[in-house]
């Protein structure tokens, strides 16, 4: 557990990862444009596996590449972020046998998963796609707590797995763009140290509704048709 100083370490990893995800769906559409496709998403999200911050909370977003291999498969790489939060009124904690503290606590705990996704077609219609799919990759986390001016966190790494189960509506058979709209379940086997106790490994439900766009390639520059 660490001594809580400053968060910029959350926007590092994002812009790291992001420049990731749109190198390797660039790479996805330099073999087909007319297959590749990215997912933008507002995700909701509930911790179903731990009390440390276990609201449901809207304050995240997926990102999604995926190139068609056939009709009904389809491979790629993501990344998605969540924020949860909790807040505990004024209590007295025992931090050892000769330390206690008085205090109120906001918890916020922090996922960062990115990977490899890979998705199946239940249906190859015109206007709408049901499909099943599942991301597999790694999870940053970080659980902190805070209190009075300042507050601790702790850091962690494990391996991340989500099912879900998705639908692709589009409003021109052409489906150049569409809507998306996916209810998943993920489970990641970080280890995080809080001010009161330790958590192994969390569980979520949720959520994501947002995008589908058809990446194109013009004189070798990228972009998304609408």
């Amino acid at each position: 557990m660490v001594i809580m100083k400053t968060n910029s370490i959350f926007k590092k990893l994002a812009l790291a990862f992001c420049a990731l995800a749109m190198f390797a769906t660039q790479s996805y559409a330099q073999w087909d444009s007319q297959k590749a496709h990215l997912i933008v998403d507002w995700q909701m999200n509930a911790p179903v596996s731990t009390d440390f911050a276990d609201k449901i909370s809207g304050w995240g977003m997926n990102f999604e590449g995926l190139y068609e291999l056939t009709p009904r498969w389809s491979v790629g790489a993501f990344i998605n972020f969540h924020t949860n939060h909790k807040y505990i009124g004024r209590q007295t904690l025992q931090l050892s046998p000769t330390e206690a503290l008085t205090t109120d606590q906001q918890r916020s705990a922090y996922q960062l998963p990115f990977g490899a996704s890979v998705s199946y077609n239940l249906y190859n219609g015109r206007y709408v796609k049901p499909y099943v799919g599942v991301k597999l990759g790694a999870a940053f986390t970080r659980y902190t707590t805070y209190y009075g001016t300042g507050g601790v966190y702790d850091d962690g790494w494990g391996f991340y797995a989500s099912p879900e189960l998705g639908l692709k509506i589009y409003p021109s058979p052409y489906r150049r763009f569409g809507f998306h709209i996916a209810g998943y379940y993920n489970y990641m086997t970080n280890e995080m140290s809080t001010l009161t106790g330790d958590v192994t490994g969390q569980s979520n439900v949720g959520f994501r509704l947002g995008g589908h766009y058809k990446i194109f390639c013009v004189n070798g520059k990228y972009g998304i048709q609408v």
